[in-house]
């Protein structure tokens, strides 16, 4: 019917109809709501004006009813855009989102143009509603959408891949999942089968409707998607291996390759057909190559030559799925194959196999299941834990990254069997290898939605796969770090444990940055995991150098107990590295610490880190070095040898406070002897120090012990009236016997040796309670500190006055060990031993028996030999006698050398030799030693006191006419020279070497005085 003889009612009444209808539909469609809903939203508003019109009796006119009908043409366009897409494929929907919004888009401006042209043929009527008709039609000319952001993003995404050819497994699981969320499709295999199928329809019609360009999108975009896990059916995957495994068992074991049958290839490409589509003549080709063919101009049958009526192409299903099947029987062969190779275990079998399947995997995806589900997974994993080629491990690790790039299974399979520990293993492996170990263990760690945490977890609890990263992030292969940093990154998101094995590994900057930057309960767990780790001084070092020590000591200063534990037993750690005092120091840590240890507000446990932190700031040998505030001035160190030395008489001070406090203020003193005045004049060290020998710490009384020895340079007396005292004797006799403690000995024999050795009732209560043993013990199996001091003590036993003391101490056998230190001893222990053993022969005199007349001598037994010396009978027991101990010699080689100390002692003890009244025994010793000739040397090289000690043992000598015949000339030279040098100072030893002069010229053979002012 004409629509001028439709009533122009009637007309608005079919239109109205027509508008509510696509306008309901419109609201229904569930790809692009947004757009459509403004769609329906508009033709809604539309129809209120349909509506009004019809109750003013609109004019019927040409105008009108050209408007109205351009309007319902308009309409009918929205309603089959709402119909065209209401029932399609959701994937297809999404994927062709942005087309749609632009259809969307311009229908709804025809629309709103209609309505404009209609508002101007009805003016009149519309006079009401004319602002709201004008806004509308205004809005609807002018209205602009967009797909949702979300939508585009995806859509982007998949163009850009399919741009890039990115057909791998991985990126077909992430764009299946994100298309699947994005509509709102469960990522199910069986509703995901559902979907492509739809989807796979929605590209037949698009062939049936020759529009190629659409046919060949969604051809890459169903051949990518078919590629995830979830558009497979894994059940259905295992059955249809199982059955191409049943056919290929026909064919002999040593086949891997199934010829194509003529029908399979393509009439013009000449190779097996993909996409085989069928021509009107029955010919069958590959679509790309038929489609070029008709690209290039030609109509005709390219097997027959005949004229095509037809040009349309029809999908050969039947032979694509032949040509499917004969390619999987062609895959089945070839896995078969592998698995013989791979078992056959020779190395160049191996190595072949892997080759094909990687270029199984290359050629199909699906080979990822059936490689697996044919057991090859879980032989190539054997073989990479047990196999010794390099170049089998990197191409397994190669094989298997590509059978687990994208594919959640095959991943699950791997981690659950032995590959795990295999593949961390091959982490600590050379350079390319532990490349290819990083790289497919960063694939594992992968899922669709990013980082797999169980995996992650898993790593976590792997004990050396912390230890391998960290080692490949440190080393000199930059594509293995980078992966090693990112896995090791999200293993420290996703435990904060895994920072503290990092650090324990040798990378400490993320612990660092956390316990610098990092919420307060980071931060303990930081620290707390220091603690338990074992450090050297390496890592000490490279800690200090990070910067750990600032936020250590702010945590210390501003944090709760429970952050300033930890944090102090860090610091002991660290302070224990030398390197880190000074930056502690510098950092204005000194002060902090001293104010927490002496202050009694503060919990005992502070106390005693702070404590072991000033112990190891002043140990080795540095003292007081860094007891400085942050600008280096020294801190007032009375106040701090005054409070520690509180401490030890505070009742509350545990052992663990008093121990490593103790031990710094020996430290402290150690360092300066000005402080040990301080100690023990200012702050009664003596008297706070002595009651801790009795103290029930063996590690008390042994720093007690060093302690003393120190301040009994300054205060022996009271040290003295302490160790007379019932039981206190014993316990330094105690220390005297302590191998195990060599410095301990050191310093009890040195305390010993500083004592008054007047104190004749202490010597012999020493020897009572075998101290004197416990001397000797040291002299022979001490360290040579030990017999230094040892020595020093040993005087108190050897004083000539107590003949007694000293017959006990030669009847202990030391004379053969003070001759051997003369030998062996340090330059100290050498002096001492010199001195000792002239002590002794000092009294040999008194003990040898002397002939008065040699008419006696008959009476001696005929074979009894006389000391050339003291010219009676002499031995090392009885009379004490050096020459009988062959010390002789080895005195002398000690003026050979030329040394001051152990010149003088020795000096001292070969005068003893020589006495006064009766010097020409032992001046014959001497000469027969060689001593007078070294003797004469020290007045070149000696000190003065040296030189005076050798013109005293000079002048005995030379009282012999003999020795100045000997000697008198080299003397004379010698003695001129000294003469010569104080004779205007009226020194002593010009006076003495004036005294040698005139006894060598009263026995001088020759006339003439070499001096004649001073003889004349």
């Amino acid at each position: 019917m004409a629509l001028e003889l439709i009533p122009i009612g009637t007309i608005l009444t079919v239109l109205t109809n027509q508008v509510i209808k696509t306008a309901q539909a419109a609201k229904n469609i569930v790809i692009e709501k947004e757009s459509f809903k403004v769609l329906s939203k508009h033709l809604f508003d539309i129809e209120k004006v349909l509506q009004e019109l019809q109750l003013k009796k609109l004019n019927d006119s040409q105008a009108v009813r050209l408007a109205l009908n351009s309007l319902e043409a308009d309409v009918e366009k929205a309603n089959n855009l709402v119909e065209k897409y209401k029932n399609r494929s959701l994937f297809y929907l999404l994927v062709r989102c942005r087309h749609i919004v632009n259809e969307i888009q311009e229908v709804t401006r025809d629309i709103g143009r209609s309505l404009a042209s209609l508002s101007l043929a009805s003016t009149e009527v519309l006079t009401e509603i004319s602002d709201q008709v004008n806004r509308l039609q205004n809005e609807m000319q002018r209205v602009e959408f967009e797909a949702s952001q979300s939508q585009l993003q995806i859509v982007d995404k998949l163009n850009q891949g399919l741009r890039d050819q990115k057909l791998d497994q991985g990126f077909a699981n992430d764009m299946l999942e994100q298309i699947a969320r994005a509509v709102g499709v469960p990522v199910e295999p069986s509703e995901i089968s559902k979907e492509l199928a739809s989807f796979k329809r929605e590209k037949e019609e698009a062939a049936n409707r020759k529009e190629r360009a659409e046919v060949l999108f969604l051809e890459q975009v169903i051949e990518l998607l078919s590629r995830a896990d979830a558009a497979r059916d894994y059940e259905e995957v295992k059955k249809q291996y199982s059955q191409r495994l049943q056919v290929i068992e026909r064919y002999d074991a040593r086949e891997d390759y199934i010829p194509p049958l003529n029908p399979f290839i393509c009439r013009l490409s000449g190779t097996v057909m993909v996409d085989p589509v069928s021509l009107c003549t029955g010919t069958t080709c590959e679509r790309a190559a038929i489609e070029v063919w008709f690209d290039c101009g030609e109509k005709t049958d390219p097997e027959t030559g005949d004229v095509l009526e037809d040009t349309s192409l029809r999908s050969n299903l039947p032979l694509r799925q032949s040509i499917e099947e004969w390619r999987e029987l062609n895959y089945c062969l070839k896995i078969r194959c592998c698995r013989v190779k791979l078992l056959s275990g020779l190395d160049s079998y191996e190595e072949e196999a892997l080759s094909q399947m990687q270029d199984l995997m290359r050629e199909s995806s699906i080979n990822k299941d059936w490689i697996s589900i044919g057991g090859l997974t879980d032989i190539i994993i054997s073989i990479l834990g047990t196999s010794h080629n390099k170049d089998i491990k990197k191409k397994i690790l190669i094989t298997l990254k590509d059978l687990v790039e994208g594919h959640a299974r095959n991943k699950e399979a791997v981690i659950e069997y032995q590959g795990w520990d295999h593949i961390v293993c091959c982490l600590g492996r050379d350079s390319s290898i532990s490349r290819a170990a990083v790289e497919l263990l960063y694939e594992l760690l992968q899922d669709r939605s990013g980082w797999s945490v169980s995996a992650c977890r898993k790593l976590s609890q792997q004990c050396s796969g912390i230890l391998f990263l960290v080692t490949l992030l440190k080393g000199p292969v930059r594509e293995s770090a980078e992966y090693a940093e990112k896995i090791l990154q999200k293993l420290f998101d996703l435990d904060e444990e895994n920072i503290s094995r990092a650090a324990k590994s040798g990378w400490y900057n993320p612990l660092i940055d956390r316990i610098i930057q990092g919420p307060e309960s980071s931060r303990i767990l930081m620290v707390t995991g220091l603690v338990n780790m074992e450090l050297v001084d390496s890592n000490l070092e490279l800690l200090g150098k990070e910067g750990i020590i600032p936020p250590l000591l702010e945590m210390v200063k501003c944090g709760s107990l429970q952050s300033r534990e930890p944090s102090l037993s860090v610091l002991v750690k660290l302070s224990g590295c030398h390197a880190n005092k000074e930056l502690f120091a510098a950092t204005g840590g000194i002060p902090l610490v001293l104010q927490l240890m002496f202050s009694s507000h503060v919990h005992k446990v502070i106390i005693v880190k702070c404590s072991e932190i000033l112990e190891k700031l002043s140990s080795d040998n540095d003292g007081i070095k860094f007891l400085v505030d942050e600008k280096g001035d020294q801190l007032d160190l009375e106040w701090i040898i005054t409070n520690l030395l509180a401490l030890q008489q505070n009742s509350n001070s545990s052992h663990n406070v008093r121990k490593p406090a103790l031990r710094a203020l020996f430290r402290i003193c150690k360092s300066e002897a000005e402080l040990v005045k301080t100690a023990v004049l200012k702050a009664d060290g003596v008297s706070l120090v002595l009651p801790l020998l009795d103290d029930s710490d063996p590690e008390i009384r042994e720093t007690a012990i060093n302690l003393l020895f120190l301040f009994s340079h300054h205060e022996p007396q009271g040290v003295v009236e302490y160790l007379l005292k019932p039981k206190r004797l014993e316990a330094l006799v105690t220390f005297l016997e302590n191998d195990d403690k060599s410095d301990v000995q050191m310093a009890a024999a040195g305390l010993l040796a500083n004592l008054p050795k007047s104190e004749l009732p202490l010597t012999m209560k020493l020897i009572e309670l075998e101290g004197l043993d416990a001397i000797i013990k040291i002299l022979r199996s001490g360290t040579m500190e030990a017999k230094e001091n040892a020595l020093s003590a040993l005087f108190r036993f050897t004083d000539p006055s107590n003949l007694e003391s000293q017959q006990i101490v030669v009847e202990q056998g030391v004379y053969p060990l003070l001759v051997n230190l003369l030998r062996v001893g340090s330059l100290t222990a050498k002096a001492r031993a010199a001195a000792l053993i002239g002590t002794l022969s000092t009294s040999t005199p008194k003990l040898t028996v002397v002939t008065k007349s040699r008419s006696c001598w008959c009476f001696w037994p005929s074979r009894v030999h006389l000391c050339p010396a003291h010219g009676g009978i002499c031995s090392e027991n009885t009379t004490f006698c050096l020459l009988q101990t062959n010390a002789l010699p080895d005195l002398v080689e000690l003026l050979h050398g030329k040394v001051h100390a152990t010149a003088y002692e020795a000096i001292q003890t070969l005068s003893t030799l020589v006495p006064e009244g009766s010097p020409q025994k032992g001046v014959n010793v001497l000469h027969e030693a060689d001593a007078i000739k070294p003797t004469l040397e020290i007045l070149t090289w000696g000190t003065d006191s040296l030189k005076e000690e050798a013109l005293g043992l000079l002048e005995k000598v030379f009282m012999s006419r003999d020795m100045v015949e000997i000697y008198g000339l080299t003397a004379r030279l010698l003695l001129v020279g000294l003469t010569g040098r104080n004779i205007h100072d009226d020194g002593c030893l010009g006076r003495k070497a004036t005294r040698i002069l005139s006894l060598i010229e009263r026995y001088s053979r020759s006339s003439t005085s070499l001096l004649p002012g001073l003889f004349g």
